[in-house]
């Protein structure tokens, strides 16, 4: 086994088992690399459930919901950030028709599979995929007309400095709308708020959620409002996303046979726990607000 290939293995073993071990955003998808939970796209977000009965139809659906929830409409300027592998601006190019779509992506990996699936689709004259920070967005003043974060602010450093820099970027009048992962508020049972602790920091140290970024529903009103945003308004989908996709998963574990030998042990262990004892920390918002 080459070097490279070594290193790889066992910085994949280091990061599923061992409970202290974290990655850099860029190196957590990197080993993930095109595993996604979808079967017939490379989705990487969790999906919207309530009319879904597949991972693919979760998964667009959730995208719809934030395009929709944007107003996404013919004539805009769309900035994206964090694409994945472009599945979502493919899907809003072809059915919510906005002018042009910029992504901005630090994971070069994803990068150039998602360039690569928009040249296939034959929409590089409308989607505009780009290698660039949420946080330090090579974007003018003013230029965008709806910004959306489909399941990466929880990533960024931090996501206060994302909001600055969206309310930079957007039009008077502008959008922005995020889905995102937060903690939930803490239990009065104990044994119901350890399991949240757990939760919670099980998913925070492998997906590299920065401690800054931890906070609820309320801060994260504050937050924006600090950044300049009004008409905010935010939801929590959960009831929507963990549970049914957790039990989609359980009885449909096609996504468990893409995965590394050793991470199937570790999804097997996952999917036999209940639904809400894996979640029991994770609250999942859908969070819209304007620039004036």
């Amino acid at each position: 086994m080459p070097d490279n290939r070594t290193d790889r293995f066992f910085r994949y073993l280091n990061w599923l088992f061992n409970p202290f071990h974290g990655l850099e955003t860029t190196e957590v998808y990197d080993l993930i690399g095109t595993s996604s939970l979808t079967e017939n796209a490379l989705y990487l977000n969790l999906g919207y459930w309530r009319d879904a009965e597949t991972i693919d139809e979760a998964s667009e659906e959730l995208a719809l919901l934030v395009a929709k929830r944007g107003g996404m409409r013919p004539g805009d300027t769309v900035l994206d950030c964090g694409y994945g592998f472009g599945d979502q601006d493919i899907l809003w190019a072809r059915k919510m028709k906005p002018e042009k779509i910029i992504g901005l992506n630090i994971t070069r990996s994803q990068v150039e599979r998602a360039r690569m699936n928009v040249a296939d689709a034959g929409l590089v004259k409308s989607i505009d995929l780009r290698e660039g920070s949420a946080t330090e967005m090579p974007i003018e003043n003013e230029s965008v007309d709806l910004v959306v974060s489909v399941e990466s602010a929880f990533h960024y450093r931090s996501r206060e400095d994302f909001f600055r820099e969206a309310f930079r970027v957007l039009q008077p009048g502008g959008r922005l709308v995020t889905a995102d992962i937060l903690p939930t508020e803490d239990s009065r049972n104990p044994f119901r708020r350890m399991e949240q602790w757990f939760s919670w920091n099980l998913v925070a140290g492998k997906f590299n959620i920065p401690i800054e970024n931890r906070y609820l529903i309320p801060f994260y009103n504050d937050k924006l409002r600090s950044a300049g945003f009004v008409q905010i308004d935010i939801r929590s989908i959960r009831d929507d996303v963990y549970k049914p996709l957790h039990d989609y998963l359980s009885e449909n574990r096609t996504f468990v046979g893409k995965l590394h030998p050793l991470a199937k042990i570790l999804a097997q262990l996952t999917l036999n726990r209940s639904a809400e004892s894996v979640y029991a920390g994770l609250d999942y918002i859908l969070c819209y607000a304007e620039k004036r």
